[in-house]
């Protein structure tokens, strides 16, 4: 993506919570305009339209990131890496496909923060501080043994090195884990569950999340207009008898209500159902 894109974006690092309120505070692009800035891209490559277009969505990178925050990674590279992704999506976008960029954008956006793991799985610092890098490098010399300290051992390690009994025990589970393959190589045929299975589920993502909620509302208004298209009575069998949560009519009350018989009802609710299957979209 042009360098260009980059200069006037809020910064992650400083201000994690800042960052979050000013990404949340962009407007979401109607579909309309979402199609015009990225003709605009991708016909003229004007920079200030492909830049809208990823400050629009910088809120659904967030979203994704958070998810991710088990590997031990700072949430800020997390964002920064899904924010690549997003870069890089906008930059290969096709609004004539008929797809919203929240969607396209999400397998980008995964994919960047999938390899960012991948990289720094076994890079994770186990000590920050100076006095966590102090208690690291005494902690395995202190021990007595290979299991496990007790709580008058921990208190006692804590009043050696000045630190708390909470950053001891935590300290000794963090040097008693092991690396473990995100996506491991199966030799005997088993099936593996790895940390790899445990990432991210696509339904609990805001970009998934918001695409179910446009197609929802395209859903609800295709049927509001394919009610319209009914004369009065045949919307009123068909609300009547499809659309009510509770005491929903019988054909026979019906043909009492309107003084025909019951199977002249049916034939006005068939009829009305197929004219309005033809209306709503797949």
């Amino acid at each position: 993506m042009d360098t260009a894109l980059t200069m006037k974006f809020p910064v992650v690092a400083h201000n994690l919570e800042g960052y979050i309120q000013a990404v949340n505070g962009y407007p979401l692009l109607s579909a309309e305009q979402e199609r015009n800035l990225a003709l605009r891209w991708k016909q003229e490559q004007d920079v200030e339209a492909a830049r809208q277009l990823v400050l629009s969505h910088l809120r659904v990178v967030a979203g994704v990131a958070r998810h991710y925050l088990g590997y031990g990674l700072p949430q800020a590279d997390l964002i920064q890496e899904g924010n690549i992704g997003l870069m890089k999506a906008v930059k290969r976008f096709d609004p004539d496909r008929g797809v919203r960029l929240v969607s396209f954008a999400l397998h980008w956006i995964k994919a960047e923060i999938h390899e960012y793991i991948l990289r720094n799985w076994r890079l994770v610092k186990v000590a920050t501080t100076k006095a966590q890098r102090k208690l690291f490098f005494n902690l395995r010399s202190m021990k007595s043994s290979l299991a496990s300290l007790s709580l008058a051992e921990a208190d006692a390690v804590a009043r050696d090195l000045g630190v708390s009994r909470a950053e001891v025990l935590e300290m000794e589970t963090r040097l008693s884990g092991h690396d473990v393959a995100l996506d491991p190589t199966v030799e005997d045929g088993e099936e593996s569950y790895s940390p790899l299975a445990y990432l991210a589920s696509p339904e609990d993502e805001p970009g998934t999340a918001l695409a179910q909620r446009e197609l929802a509302e395209k859903q609800r208004s295709a049927l509001q207009e394919a009610l319209q298209s009914l004369d009065e009575r045949s919307r009123s069998i068909v609300e009547r008898r499809w659309l009510k949560e509770s005491d929903a009519p019988t054909l026979h009350e019906l043909a009492a209500e309107y003084g025909v018989s019951a199977e002249r009802i049916r034939q006005i609710e068939v009829r009305a159902l197929q004219k309005m299957r033809t209306l709503i979209p797949a």
